[in-house]
């Protein structure tokens, strides 16, 4: 009887010991479940994103054009050319308003020595080769950028009213060997004043006898001389045509090739400049129809 309780009792434990095995089996079998997905981000984040790039953030490529550098040209040109290339300076302003030009006015044999002792420079517009063949012999110019822009005439020019009565070099010639006279010219190491020795020597009159005279006095500049005659503190005077035509002068007479040779002035870029391409696009804005209608209303001639 013993016996037979102890196996009903080992019965029931294996019966509760598999009872308990099923059920933690059971509770231990579902599956995990996936994480949740993460909300999209929202307008603002995406909006903040773009104004406030982070570190990781692509670069931004605007497409918006950079306006060119701030640059500044220095030109020196002949004191014949002042008024002329003071209004093209506001022409080329309006199209290239990044450029500021910055002129130094005076007789080509004065710029040309200031060139020479180191002077800053971009480009260098003469009134005559000489000064030009010069600089190019000493190595100062950018190589192939000289050329030829302009022609311009050698005038002889009267005080108003004319008070001498002059009509010409002819009459001038009689004038000045009479001593009846007094007359400006340029110093001879400038343009014009070469241009008068060349018309004084086609004449056979020398120089150094007619200033021994006292019929002579002279300007640095062809602007100098203009004065001069402008204030009728000498009679007459050698400019240049666009000289005499900014002034308002008489013009009695115009010197010939023969007189004189052609009055040529070359530019060129100067080899020392830190503004080539700049100072290029300008000399190339000389040759444009607006710059050249500018030269040909005071006189001068365009070469191309």
């Amino acid at each position: 009887m013993k016996s037979t309780r102890n196996r009903t009792c080992k019965l029931i434990a294996i019966i509760l010991f598999l009872f308990i095995a099923l059920s933690s089996s059971a509770c231990g079998g579902v599956p995990p479940t996936e994480p949740a997905p993460e909300p999209p981000p929202s307008v603002a984040t995406f909006e903040q994103a773009v104004t406030n790039p982070g570190s990781e953030s692509p670069p931004q490529t605007s497409s918006e054009p950079q306006p060119p550098a701030e640059a500044e040209l220095i030109v020196f040109a002949a004191a014949s050319m002042t008024n002329t290339l003071e209004e093209i300076a506001l022409l080329y302003k309006e199209i290239a308003p990044h450029i500021t030009l910055i002129f130094n006015f005076d007789s080509s044999g004065t710029l040309k020595t200031q060139i020479e002792e180191g002077a800053e420079s971009d480009l260098f517009i003469s009134a005559a080769q000489r000064q030009m063949n010069e600089l190019e012999e000493l190595g100062l110019l950018f190589d192939g950028t000289r050329i030829n822009i302009l022609e311009n005439k050698v005038a002889l020019v009267s005080a108003p009213g004319n008070p001498k009565n002059i009509a010409g070099f002819t009459s001038l010639v009689d004038a000045l060997l009479g001593g009846d006279i007094l007359m400006a010219i340029g110093n001879s190491d400038v343009p014009v004043g070469q241009y008068t020795i060349s018309i004084f020597g086609y004449f056979g009159l020398d120089e150094d006898a007619l200033a021994r005279s006292g019929v002579l006095t002279y300007g640095s500049n062809v602007r100098e001389v203009t004065t001069q005659v402008s204030e009728a503190s000498v009679a007459v005077g050698i400019v240049y045509q666009t000289d005499a035509f900014s002034a308002k002068l008489d013009v009695l007479d115009f010197a010939t090739p023969e007189m004189c040779g052609q009055i040529i002035y070359p530019a060129a870029v100067l080899r020392d400049t830190a503004n080539m391409e700049e100072a290029q696009a300008f000399l190339n804005f000389l040759f444009t129809p607006a710059a050249l209608a500018v030269f040909e209303s005071v006189g001068f001639s365009a070469l191309r």
